[in-house]
């Protein structure tokens, strides 16, 4: 089953299941099968009691058919009906519940996901993306996962392990504790995922300057070098 790591607001890492794209487009057909049904039901009670306002058609047919996926996810917190029966959910990519302008923005994409080329546009963001995202999921920075999937991801998972021939190269590495290499750890991941160099560079520094550490080394290699260090010095192994 594929999954999605996601960094939480509390620096916590969470792996979610993605909903997978059979999911997605049954859950879809799910919903057109309930609005059609709808429809037919109305149009039958329009045909019984004779009304012919073209605005009362509208209220009650059109704005259902235009706003269904919108309406649903705010108020079922990121389900439609049909997503509710598959138990999969819209989520922001942090963990976090997505918001109105979230679900606008998806809703809005909606047109360029679905309704350009048969909805072969969403199939391919969705397959390729790697994060179940369709265009307005990207857009959005939103995902679909499946429901209550959420695995929380411990530092001992995520930390970097050292190779048994690895040789520790800064001692002073000791007077670090657990939350530093954390931190490390998050920084490292900001490289690898978002290809943003920045809190490296920083931390890289800071550390330098804590330990009295002179390195020419690069900030990636530099850190992945302190954290095996101090797993390796920390856990008795030399």
């Amino acid at each position: 089953m594929q999954t999605v790591r996601v960094r939480t607001t509390q620096n916590v890492y969470i792996d979610y299941a993605l909903a997978s794209i059979g999911d997605r487009i049954l859950a879809y057909l799910i919903d057109r099968v309930i609005l059609i049904f709808y429809i037919i039901v109305i149009a039958y009670f329009f045909v019984q009691t004779k009304i012919e306002n073209v605005w009362v058609y509208f209220i009650f047919i059109g704005v259902p058919i235009f706003f269904y996926s919108l309406l649903f996810e705010i108020t079922m917190n990121g389900q439609t009906p049909g997503k509710r029966v598959l138990k999969i959910q819209v989520l922001n990519m942090d963990g976090t519940p997505a918001t109105i302008g979230g679900y606008l923005l998806r809703w809005i994409f909606a047109i360029v996901d679905f309704y350009i080329l048969s909805g072969v546009v969403a199939v391919i963001c969705i397959a390729m993306g790697g994060k179940g995202q369709r265009v307005g999921d990207v857009v959005a920075n939103t995902t679909v996962v499946k429901a209550n999937s959420e695995k929380e991801i411990t530092g001992s998972e995520i930390f970097i392990v050292p190779e048994q021939t690895h040789t520790p190269t800064f001692a002073r590495v000791t007077e670090l504790n657990d939350r530093d290499i954390e931190l490390i750890q998050r920084a490292l991941d900001a490289m690898l995922d978002h290809a943003n160099a920045e809190p490296a560079i920083a931390i890289t520094e800071k550390i330098k300057s804590r330990l009295d550490i002179q390195s020419d080394l690069s900030p990636n290699d530099f850190l992945r070098t302190i954290v095996k260090d101090y797993s390796m010095l920390m856990s008795g192994r030399v």
